[in-house]
């Protein structure tokens, strides 16, 4: 929080005395809660880590809030500041706010920076950071990690592992903000919106997004990095440590993503020329691919109101973000390799009644992966689409029409941001009882349903 302070001070448009006070607080009540337990050191289990990962994303959202709550600039309920910050922290960019460009800087960059600590995850930071966690931070990561699979390491050392996705984080941020400074931007729009590109989150410093910026140049360039935040920072890290591009080549995870996102800004780009939308076949690519890969990586940046386009579009765009990117991505979603999985499995039961006395086993870049991890995928597409479905009814029965509700939760649950019907320009106009709904639901996603979950189990509260 010292940081926007610092950003206030630079440019002097406001919010200086509202970062320094959320600092004081912030730092007291860690102090209140450290003090009295300093000299216990105990190794965590399983579940206190499911709890810690929960609780974390809860109370820094919450505590993300009160910068928003004590600025003069802007006037917000402490609803409207919780929804903000926990959609910055988990990078789905929803948000309550209008007038960004009049804002004050230091709050634009706390939206941003929220973005981009959440990223890669703040639970990965602190094990990367933190010594004192030792071995328990192998049970936070495993918590925290967003995909099916989570005994993969990059390195033996769970800490060393975390501190090379945040390397090749910060890498990979520095240069999409270089990017954008040489096409153009200034020093302060190219690194926060560096920031929610990397961290596929989507809040920008202008109510019009990367339209205010009028460059088709940028439009490419934000195309290109939202594609790699979109893959596996895991991938990332091994292309660069070995110097090829073997890793994507052998990554089925990887062709599927791609090739979705092809296929579907090609079809995109066919409906809204054919529909005559865009005049030109170039500008109705680069506006539909942008448009596709902004969505289906859950980043949320616009070039234009894509809501009026034809319905089968922002339906379909709809239905894209639900898959998401890669796990071990910023992205939010189902994940590429769960839809892999699923398919996998579907054909494992067809071939089943083909011929009943066979045994065939399911393979993922030349890996037999256990049928543990299968039921899992299964249990989580459940739980999705359960979850899904319940929270649309919830938010019909407190008032939404079908088409905001079933799209509010879709941007809040897949960490995507854009909404249609009523929340299509911001969610200031949802209420508030809704906006909390939505908050667990963001949450929720981002922690992939299970985390979040299973504290919820009497199971887990009972002695062993």
């Amino acid at each position: 929080m010292l940081i926007p302070a610092m950003i206030a001070l630079a440019y002097g448009d406001g919010g200086f005395e509202a970062f320094v006070q959320s600092f004081g607080i912030g730092l007291a009540a860690g102090l209140l809660l450290w003090v009295p337990v300093r000299h216990v050191h105990r190794d965590l289990r399983i579940r206190e880590g499911f709890l810690i990962v929960t609780l974390f994303w809860l109370v820094l959202g919450l505590f993300g809030a009160l910068p928003f709550v004590l600025a003069a600039r802007p006037e917000m309920t402490f609803t409207n500041a919780a929804f903000e910050s926990v959609s910055g922290l988990t990078t789905t960019g929803a948000t309550v706010l209008t007038g960004l460009d009049t804002l004050p800087h230091a709050i634009l960059f706390w939206r941003q920076l929220l973005h981009w600590i959440g990223g890669m995850g703040i639970i990965v930071l602190a094990v990367a950071i933190l010594p004192m966690l030792g071995a328990g931070g192998m049970q936070l990561v495993k918590a925290e990690t967003p995909g099916p699979i989570k005994d993969d390491k990059l390195t033996p050392r769970i800490k060393k592992t975390a501190a090379s996705l945040w390397w090749t984080y910060t890498t990979i941020t520095l240069a999409c903000a270089a990017t954008y400074w040489a096409l153009g931007m200034e020093p302060f729009d190219a690194i926060t919106h560096a920031f929610a590109t990397l961290a596929t989150g989507g809040f920008a410093n202008y109510d019009t997004s990367l339209a205010y910026f009028q460059s088709d140049a940028i439009l490419v360039a934000a195309i290109v990095f939202m594609v790699i935040s979109g893959a596996s920072f895991s991938l990332h890290f091994l292309s660069w440590r070995t110097g090829s591009l073997r890793p994507y080549l052998r990554n089925l995870e990887c062709h599927t993503y791609l090739a979705i996102l092809g296929t579907t800004s090609c079809l995109v780009a066919v409906v809204l020329y054919v529909q005559g939308i865009f005049e030109m076949p170039g500008e109705a690519m680069l506006q539909a691919t942008f448009q596709v890969v902004s969505i289906m990586t859950d980043t949320g940046f616009a070039s234009t109101d894509f809501s009026v386009w034809p319905s089968f579009v922002p339906v379909l765009l709809m239905l894209i973000a639900c898959i998401g990117g890669c796990a071990g991505s910023t992205s939010g979603g189902i994940k590429i390799v769960r839809l892999v999985l699923l398919i996998k499995q579907t054909r494992r039961e067809l071939l089943g009644l083909i011929h009943p006395s066979a045994t065939f086993s399911i393979k993922l870049d030349d890996r037999v992966l256990s049928d543990r991890v299968v039921k899992g995928v299964w249990a989580f597409f459940f739980l999705y689409v359960a979850g899904f479905a319940a929270m649309v009814l919830l938010l019909m029965a407190l008032g939404l029409s079908g088409l905001t509700a079933f799209s509010a939760v879709a941007a809040c649950i897949n960490n995507m941001g854009p909404a249609l019907g009523a929340a299509a320009s911001n969610f200031l106009p949802i209420d508030a009882p809704a906006k909390w709904l939505l908050i667990v639901a963001m949450i929720g996603g981002r922690l992939e349903i299970f985390t979040l979950l299973v504290i919820f189990t009497p199971e887990f509260w009972r002695r062993w």
